[in-house]
């Protein structure tokens, strides 16, 4: 996941911990931004 992130530079530049969500992240967090911490929370989810 954080390759991605880092790849697609989804990082916000202001707030390095909030993770801004593109179309393909958007379903799987389901906001437009989310933290580093939340993000785990909305990834496990979708992962068993």
């Amino acid at each position: 996941m954080w390759a991605y992130i880092k790849k697609n530079n989804l990082q916000n530049p202001e707030n390095k911990r909030e993770i801004l969500a593109d179309a393909t992240l958007k379903p799987i967090f389901g906001a437009d931004k989310v933290t580093m911490f939340e993000m785990n929370k909305h990834i496990s989810k979708h992962v068993k």
